[in-house]
């Protein structure tokens, strides 16, 4: 037999649940304000307390008129909230299980599909995804299978929020972490995600790339093309996560097919950047401008990720990657310095870099001649200030090629490895370097 007291908590309960009940809108959006405002933050067994062992029964009405009204957007961010109040609360399983047991995960992923829901209201969204992605693994699993990659990855696209966009990022993270059944779906979704025209959308999925990268262990062979694309964006926070992902990808399997990618870019293709000069510009009335095409920011954005792939370490603690040869040589043997010496000579290129191998000195010094290449020793950061219009020229149309001198390098490397140093066969290759220019112009 109940007590006096627990029968008037009771009656309390069924008279707010009355109220609720008999509401219109406007009512149930001051109950909504009131319910949040007492109860954020209290644990599960202090809302059973508050509901006199009834939370269930506010729980699942919330619920139901959020299947009935959620496509008309009607009070939806302050539902989502007071929902987010109970599924966040410690100790909270059994209000989990009731919100899954009706379809919540569909229903929050319909949300963040619907064009006249607010951005609010879909944040709210993401946020209780995230409160169920962190409730454990089978809940991540219960996610991926709803769609729920393929939803947020669009919404991440679209969205024209920041901070959503950001909330979205930390569920997409969390999907990554602890899911091993899904993980894979997750970073496919994420390099899917690099063509999409939200910079801030590129940027968090660049950062979430690269955590995801180590967790995945192999890469996927469309990551590479999708990254270089990245390059050509006009926006710098973007493009530095690019260079940072490319870095690490450095380490794994697609080094070669990077490297690759970055050394051609390079060299614009003639035929790609007349189709994009515009028309106006071809007019002889009309004073000459060189646009900020997508591809000289990709070579200048190739020649600055060749240099810090170059200096950077793979791992923390770890030598520089400037003292692995190997890096080196395979650029090399990409005709890098060909590269790297026709963007110097593009008037709207800024970068350049200093070449370690003494036979690369050889090359450069012979195509540039000697006073191009001495203000280029003295001072290569601010050469392209300096450089006038033949010089640009001269750079721009260079023909060099070390893949010559690499192979003759390895025969003296053989040669040398009982008699000699790396250094006594980088003279040797030199001399026989000399030789052959020697032999040229006689």
């Amino acid at each position: 037999m109940t007590s006096i007291k627990e029968q008037a908590a009771i009656s309390r309960l069924l008279s707010f649940l009355q109220e609720w009940d008999n509401a219109g809108k406007v009512a149930r959006s001051h109950i909504l304000d009131k319910f949040i405002e007492t109860n954020q933050g209290k644990t599960a067994p202090e809302l059973e307390q508050e509901f006199s062992q009834g939370a269930s029964l506010f729980l699942i009405r919330l619920t139901t008129w959020l299947r009935i009204t959620y496509m008309t957007g009607c009070c939806l961010e302050k539902l989502l909230k007071s929902i987010g109040i109970f599924l966040s609360a410690v100790s909270s399983n059994r209000y989990l299980r009731e919100f899954l047991e009706v379809g919540g995960v569909l229903t929050l992923l319909e949300i963040l599909g619907l064009e006249k829901i607010t951005e609010e209201a879909k944040k709210e969204s993401v946020k209780l995804l995230q409160v169920i992605a962190n409730s454990g693994r089978k809940y991540k699993e219960l996610i991926c299978e709803s769609y729920g990659v393929r939803s947020t990855a669009e919404f991440l696209a679209k969205s024209q929020s920041e901070e959503t966009q950001e909330e979205v990022q930390v569920l997409l993270d969390s999907l990554v972490h602890g899911n091993p059944k899904y993980q894979n779906q997750v970073y496919k979704g994420l390099i899917a995600l690099l063509p999409c025209t939200s910079p801030k959308a590129q940027q968090l999925s660049l950062q979430t790339l690269r955590t995801a990268q180590p967790i995945i262990g192999t890469t996927h062979p469309s990551i590479v093309d999708c990254v270089l694309k990245v390059l050509g964006t006009m926006h710098l926070e973007v493009q530095y996560e690019a260079i940072e992902l490319i870095k690490d990808l450095v380490g794994y399997d697609v080094r070669q097919a990077l490297l690759k990618g970055l050394v051609a870019l390079l060299i614009p293709s003639v035929k790609e950047t007349s189709k994009l000069q515009a028309k106006i510009l071809n007019d002889p009335s009309i004073l000459q401008l060189t646009p900020s095409l997508p591809m000289f920011l990709q070579q200048a954005a190739a020649a600055k990720a060749i240099g810090l792939a170059w200096r950077c370490p793979r791992a923390p603690g770890e030598v520089l990657v400037r003292n692995d040869i190997s890096i080196a040589e395979e650029l090399l043997y990409l005709r890098v310095v060909h590269g790297l010496m026709a963007a110097m000579g593009n008037t709207d290129h800024s970068n350049s870099q200093r070449l370690m191998f003494p036979m690369v000195a050889e090359h450069v010094r012979r195509c540039m001649g000697e006073e191009l290449y001495q203000l280029f020793l003295s001072n290569a950061a601010d050469l392209y200030m300096k450089i006038d219009s033949v010089q640009a020229d001269i750079l721009a149309a260079n023909k060099v090629n070390v893949t010559r001198a690499l192979r003759h390098l390895d025969s003296c490397y053989s040669m040398n490895t009982f008699c000699g140093s790396r250094d006594s066969a980088h003279t040797a290759c030199v001399t026989h370097f000399q030789n052959d220019d020697v032999e040229s112009k006689e």
